[in-house]
């Protein structure tokens, strides 16, 4: 016997015909109804289903023996009668005309057969024996409807869905690629079988910390691409990309909570009070912060609140701005010959702090990230020549790094101060590494100040 075909075939529209009305003649007419074929049925006596779902209009029904004329312009037939004899003729004539047939319990009178199937919503899973035994396909079904719970259904509809956004994301396809790997792992099963045992059990819902890293959706771990998409409630702060803001579902609540530029028109308590309300409905909330959650944030203060009204909570570490500006520049932050320390601050303190923080700063031998450097690049150069730092130490500045508008200039501590401010969020790289960095700009200031 030649190998069969597996294919799993469209029959929305199309014409298909069923000779026979009785119970296999009926089970046949409703399979083909649920792929939404247009069925004809010819029988002389017909099922009580059957004659009820020609009555509702569902199908045609032709009180009547079969005649040849009746496969014209017919896409498929299903033979269901209890005559071997009619079954060979139904055969022959589709034969001639070109038409696919099945006759049931006849495996030479088919161009297909019907497989056993494990129906789990859009998965569909097909034993085939080729016609040798249908017993045998019926029991590899049960076992593999016990090993294929119910549970699929539902997790391959949540994959499709997710499968149709990413190709909507501003993502690569590198990415989407290896999302749509992961969504369909093992691994993704288990945490979709967790969560809907714990939407059925648990009152309250849970919170996560998600680090949306420097903006360039690519840049976010799959866990947090995941967790994203299946938000209920998304606080973010305002550093976080339009691009993966997209990246919520319509459905859910977006709410900008960031406070930039001391502009403080939420509290931090408030923010509490939206963690904790909204969890405490049963609602999946994502803490959405630039970077990584752990760096520079309010993290701390946030964990605390939530632990103390004894809220479910995960942290999903991010890129953080010294890695992104690293990398954009082509430079390690580390390295055995010249820095074997890494040190990282912020400049967007209280006045006077900054300039405390320096004091366990050693002056080489490390590489020091100033984040949130704000427009005082000349206080800053101030309080680290003060410190002890040399003249010409490296500095490299980073402006809205992996965005199309990124940019990177390299100099030294001695003209900083003259350089115009970038645009936030930006960064500040000192030390002998920030030397070996690809710049967009390098030294310019110095040049323009020698030529002065």
């Amino acid at each position: 016997m030649d190998d069969l075909f597996p294919i799993f075939m469209k029959l929305a529209g199309r014409r298909c015909l069923v000779v026979g009305g009785g119970a296999i003649a009926e089970a046949k007419m409703e399979g083909l109804l649920r792929c939404g074929a247009d069925v004809r049925v010819v029988a002389p006596k017909v099922t009580q289903g059957i004659r009820e779902a020609a009555h509702s209009g569902a199908i045609d029904w032709e009180e009547r023996t079969f005649v040849s004329a009746d496969v014209a312009g017919v896409f498929l037939v299903i033979a269901a009668t209890d005559s071997p004899e009619l079954h060979e003729e139904i055969f022959r004539r589709c034969q001639e005309a070109g038409i696919l047939c099945n006759a049931v319990d006849e495996p030479e009178s088919c161009d297909f057969y019907y497989p056993a199937v494990v129906r789990r919503g859009s998965l569909q899973l097909a034993i085939s024996t080729g016609g040798n035994s249908p017993f045998l396909a019926q029991r590899l079904r049960r076992e593999l409807e016990e090993q294929f719970g119910a549970d699929y259904a539902g997790w391959v509809e949540e994959i499709g869905r997710q499968r149709r956004e990413l190709f909507q994301a501003n993502i690569s396809a590198e990415s989407r690629r290896a999302i749509l790997k992961e969504l369909s792992s093992e691994r993704a099963f288990a945490e979709f079988q967790i969560r809907g045992k714990s939407a059925a059990k648990r009152e309250f819902g849970k919170i996560y910390f998600i680090g949306a890293g420097p903006g360039d959706p690519d840049l976010l771990t799959r866990k947090a691409w995941n967790l994203l998409r299946s938000a209920d409630v998304v606080l973010h702060d305002s550093l976080v990309s339009d691009a993966i803001l997209k990246a919520v579902p319509e459905g859910a609540t977006l709410c900008n909570v960031g406070k930039r530029c001391g502009d403080k028109s939420i509290t931090q308590e408030e923010i509490h009070a939206l963690l904790i309300g909204y969890a405490s409905t049963g609602k999946t909330v994502v803490r959405l912060q630039g970077g990584d959650p752990l760096i520079f944030g309010r993290a701390g203060e946030e964990i605390s609140a939530i632990r103390e009204a004894g809220l479910e909570f995960e942290i999903v570490p991010g890129v953080t701005a010294a890695s992104a500006t690293a990398a954009s520049a082509q430079m390690a932050l580390t390295d055995r010959r010249v820095a074997s320390q890494l040190i990282f601050v912020s400049a967007h303190r209280h006045q006077g702090e900054f300039e405390q923080a320096l004091q366990s700063v050693p002056h080489s031998g490390a590489t020091l990230v100033i984040y949130m450097p704000g427009q005082n690049y000349d206080g800053i150069a101030r309080a680290l020549l003060e410190r002890g730092f040399a003249e010409n130490t490296a500095c490299l500045i980073a402006s809205r790094v992996s965005d199309r508008q990124q940019r990177i200039i390299r100099t030294d501590l001695s003209v900083l101060g003259a350089v115009s401010p970038l645009p936030g969020p930006a960064l500040l790289i000192v030390g002998e590494v920030a030397a070996t960095g690809t710049a967009d700009d390098v030294k310019l200031v110095v040049q323009a100040t020698a030529k002065d």
